[in-house]
C-alpha cells in the first residue's frame, strides 16, 4: 500500500525520468504510441510497487528495469517495425503508382522532439538525445532480436554495467556479454556506417527544410531538385515503395506536387531532424496529411521519408486544418 506521502515522494523522484524513459521505450518498440502506453505502464507498476522499493538499486535502474521487461513483453506479440528500404529493393517506375503493403507489415513510427529533447541548457546532452533516436539508427535497431535490443541499448546507450543489466532482465553477467557480442555483430552486417547528419538548428538544415516547403507550396521542382543530393532517396510508409537517386525522386515528385497551393507546410522536428507537417486542399480547405522527414547533410537532403495520416499530425500538436484555413 503506498501512502500519500510515498506517492508524493515518489512523484518527485521519478518524474524527471520520464523523457529518457520514453526514449528507451521508442528505441525498442519503434512506436511512439507503444512507446507512451510503456511509459504509463512503468510509472503504474512502480508506483504500486514504490511502498516495497529498497533501494538495492538506484531508482533509475528500478524504472528502466520495470520499463525494459514491459518492452520486451510487448515485442513477444510481433516481429519488428520496417522502412520501406528494409522490404525490398527501389522501385524503378517513379511514373507508376506507390505499391500496396500486404502481409500486416508493422511500420517503423516518427516520434516528436519535444517528447524526448531533455529539459536542459546543455547543448551536448541535447545533441547526444536527437542522436539517440535518429530514424536510421531506430530502423536498424529493429533487426535485433528483442533481448539483445534491449541489453545494447542498456550497456551501450544507457551505459549500464553489465552485472546491473543482469540483474534487470533475470539472465547472467556472461550472457549479457555474449548478447552484447552479437548485436554488435548484427548491426555491423545490416547497418553501414551511419552518416552525420546536421543538427535541425544549424542555419543549413533550416535552409533545406525551407527549399523542401518551399517545393511542394509553390509546386517549384526547382526548389526540390536543389534541396536533393545526387543519391537522395524517398520512401512512403505504409507502401513497399521507396525510390533511390534524384532524378528518379524528382520524376515521382512531379507527379504528387500539384500546382501551387495544393500544399501547405508547418515547420516540425522528429527524431532529432528537420520535418514537415503537410496540409493538402480539399474542399478550399487544407486538410492534415502527414509528415515529410527530412535527414539533412551538408550535402543536401539524403532522404525524404514521409508518413502519412492525419493522426500523426495531431500527435505533433498541430491541428487537424492547417491556420491558413480556420475563417474559412
Amino acid at each position: 500500500m503506498v501512502t500519500a506521502e510515498q506517492s508524493a515522494e515518489f512523484e518527485r523522484q521519478a518524474g524527471p525520468f520520464r523523457r529518457e524513459l520514453l526514449a528507451h521505450c521508442y528505441r525498442m518498440l519503434g512506436s511512439a504510441g507503444e512507446a507512451e502506453d510503456m511509459v504509463q505502464e512503468t510509472y503504474l507498476r512502480a508506483w504500486q510497487s514504490y511502498g516495497t522499493f529498497e533501494g538495492r538499486s538506484s531508482l533509475r535502474a528500478w524504472l528502466y528495469r520495470i520499463a525494459t521487461n514491459a518492452c520486451l513483453t510487448a515485442l513477444e506479440q510481433r516481429g519488428r517495425r520496417a522502412l520501406p528500404a528494409g522490404l525490398g529493393a527501389p522501385a524503378d517506375d517513379p511514373d507508376a503508382p506507390p505499391s500496396a503493403a500486404e502481409g500486416g507489415v508493422a511500420w517503423l513510427q516518427p516520434i516528436p522532439d519535444a517528447w524526448v529533447t531533455p529539459e536542459t541548457r546543455d547543448p551536448a546532452a541535447i545533441v547526444a538525445a536527437r542522436e539517440g533516436v535518429r530514424l536510421a539508427l531506430i530502423a536498424s535497431l529493429q533487426y535485433l532480436p528483442a533481448r539483445q535490443r534491449a541489453v545494447l541499448l542498456l550497456r551501450e546507450a544507457l551505459g549500464f554495467p553489465a552485472a546491473e543489466v543482469a540483474a534487470m532482465l533475470g539472465i547472467s553477467t556472461a550472457a549479457v556479454k555474449s548478447a552484447l557480442q552479437r548485436a554488435r555483430a548484427r548491426l555491423a552486417d545490416v547497418a553501414p556506417v551511419p552518416e552525420r547528419l546536421i543538427e535541425p538548428t544549424e542555419p543549413a538544415a533550416r535552409t533545406l527544410l525551407g527549399l523542401y516547403m518551399a517545393g511542394f507550396e509553390n509546386a517549384d521542382i526547382a526548389a526540390l531538385e536543389k534541396a536533393l543530393r545526387a543519391d537522395a532517396a524517398i520512401e512512403m510508409v505504409g507502401t513497399r515503395t521507396w525510390f533511390s537517386g534524384r532524378e528518379t525522386c524528382l520524376r515521382y515528385l512531379t507527379h504528387v506536387i500539384g500546382v501551387p497551393g495544393d500544399w501547405l507546410m508547418i515547420p516540425a522536428r522528429a527524431n532529432g531532424q528537420p520535418a514537415a507537417a503537410a496540409y493538402y486542399r480539399g474542399d478550399g480547405v487544407h486538410h492534415a496529411f502527414g509528415l515529410g522527414l527530412l535527414s539533412a547533410t551538408a550535402g543536401g537532403i539524403a532522404r525524404i521519408t514521409v508518413f502519412s495520416g492525419p493522426d500523426l499530425v495531431a500527435r505533433f500538436g498541430l491541428p487537424p486544418i492547417h491556420p491558413q484555413n480556420r475563417s474559412l
